[in-house]
């Protein structure tokens, strides 16, 4: 197993849902990242959230395609997230989506973790390779 670390950039776009007459606690986002260390590149993908009426508590879905590379190796795969809030302990899941690898990245696994401090967004990617 090796570890990737670095920091992203990272920039949220409301969008609107597929159906208007929604819940206004649902939400729908564009991700746009930059990603700099041991992934060097660019990630887009799309959000949905819920927020709850207690302070705190939210869950949200996402999928996102990076592109750049990964140590050195270049191609692109989907990371998967899953996320929740229970008035303000947070509980994430980010996966490498299985067979999503291209490139030098084919055959990639792993899972990564984000720290948000200050407004600076790390991550450390355990992944390994076939």
């Amino acid at each position: 197993m090796k570890h990737a670390k670095g920091e992203f950039t990272v920039k949220l776009d409301p969008q609107p849902l597929a159906d208007t007459t929604s819940d206004p606690l649902l939400g729908r986002m564009s991700i746009n990242k930059t990603w700099q260390g041991a992934m060097e590149g660019t990630s887009r993908g799309e959000m949905l959230s819920a927020r709850t009426p207690t302070q705190g508590s939210a869950g949200y879905v996402a999928i996102e395609r990076f592109t750049g590379s990964l140590d050195g190796r270049r191609g692109s795969f989907v990371l998967q997230h899953s996320g929740t809030m229970a008035r303000g302990e947070q509980q994430l899941v980010i996966s490498v989506v299985p067979d999503s690898g291209s490139g030098e990245l084919a055959g990639l696994t792993g899972t990564m973790t984000i720290t948000v401090a200050d407004g600076k967004h790390e991550y450390n990617f355990a992944y390994t390779l076939r």
